[in-house]
């Protein structure tokens, strides 16, 4: 009896150090912070969080669509960009939650004044993940954070926070994940590109209302850390067909004066081959490798549609070559194919961070363009 009491005794002794829930948080009193925009403006930083009402998220049989929900923006400014994210923390009635943040977009003031060094003091605060979609935008980052879907869906339902390829017929530009950025900022010859996001405002209307929807107008290149440049959307029709993660894109295939056909491809293969030259120079060959089908054809045989196909893919990776070279930028990663095969000869011509690539640098093409299927209209295929 003794004994049991005794054990009693103590179980209670360390009933006061036992760890309880005083320090824990409702999470119907936290503010969800969705995205994050970071802009650098007569000196100063300046932040604009997005904070979503969940009651258009939520999918239930009493959801109504159509039905707009506000969309919250706290700002804050500051000498760093750490003093700037505390001065919308002291006006904001919840805590802030940054366990959610899927997106963060940079200004270009930023990303010329230091986008590295600005995306590094975000990804040091313990609640922030690593796998955070960035983009970068010329609009106004109010007008970026406030743009909804279809159906005045939640931002959540956009291409800002989804990172998926839709299928239309220039959705050549990724997403990109900050980890990955990071990962190849810090990679000798990786010429890597950040997507820039913008609002197209001509395409879709909302009875005869028009309504702004996302898109991808162009990327930022980036050289050890530093902006590069930019190139537009048009300008980088050739990248696609060294990205091998694009589920389709459609070729307009000249056929003469008048007609046009149009080839859809999908999981175009690139394979680059650095040769280096006795005198020390350097070309890529490349080869290309892409299945596609038919969506016009005005009954063009199957053979000439594929050579016809081939030389537009050639034209397109000779032009966005040719625009990169004006720019210093390296979309088809040439400069790290170099450094992957012969590591010494890369260091040799790139010694304090010179651009090596010239108009010669570009070898042979070697395209390869195969229409497997017809669609649902059956006609010869080989």
């Amino acid at each position: 009896m003794r004994s049991l009491l005794g054990i009693c005794v103590l179980c209670l002794m360390w009933v006061p150090l036992l760890q309880g829930c005083a320090n824990s948080r409702d999470i119907q009193n936290l503010a969800y912070v969705t995205a994050l925009g970071i802009d650098y403006e007569d000196g100063k930083y300046k932040t604009y969080v997005q904070v979503l009402n969940f009651s258009n998220i939520a999918r239930s049989e009493n959801t109504q669509l159509g039905t707009e929900v506000p969309i919250w923006i706290g700002k804050g400014q500051g000498d760093t960009l750490a003093i700037a994210l505390a001065d919308t923390n002291a006006t904001s009635q919840f805590p802030l939650f940054w366990g959610h943040l899927k997106a963060v977009v940079l200004s270009e003031n930023i990303l010329r004044r230091d986008g590295k060094e600005t995306y590094s003091t975000l990804n040091r605060f313990y609640e922030v993940r690593y796998n955070v979609l960035v983009y970068a935008t010329r609009e106004k980052m109010t007008d970026i954070l406030t743009q909804r879907s279809l159906f005045n869906l939640s931002p959540l339902d956009t291409i800002m926070y989804t990172s998926m390829q839709v299928r239309s017929q220039s959705p050549y530009i990724l997403s990109a994940y900050g980890n990955r950025l990071i990962a190849n900022m810090n990679e000798p010859g990786n010429s890597f590109y950040m997507p820039s996001i913008a609002i197209n405002r001509s395409t879709w209307l909302e009875d005869k209302k028009q309504k702004g929807m996302f898109e991808m107008d162009g990327a930022y290149f980036f050289n050890q850390g530093r902006l590069v440049d930019r190139m537009s959307v048009e300008e980088l029709k050739g990248i696609r067909w060294a990205t091998r993660k694009i589920i389709r894109t459609s070729l307009q295939v000249p056929l003469d004066k008048d007609r046009k056909a149009v080839i859809s491809f999908t999981h175009p293969k690139l394979k680059v081959r650095p040769k280096v030259t006795g005198s020390g120079d350097v070309t890529f060959d490349l080869s290309v490798t892409a299945n596609g089908t038919i969506r016009e054809s005005f009954n063009a045989p199957i053979k000439e549609l594929e050579q016809k196909a081939e030389q537009a893919i050639e034209d397109e990776i000779r032009k966005t070559y040719r625009i990169a070279l004006s720019k210093k930028c390296d979309p088809f990663q040439l400069e790290e194919a170099l450094y992957r095969q012969n590591p010494r000869v890369f260091h040799k011509l790139s010694q304090g961070g010179m651009f090596f690539l010239n108009e010669h640098s570009l070898g042979s093409l070697r395209i390869k363009a195969n229409v497997t299927s017809t669609g649902k209209y059956k006609e010869v295929v080989k």
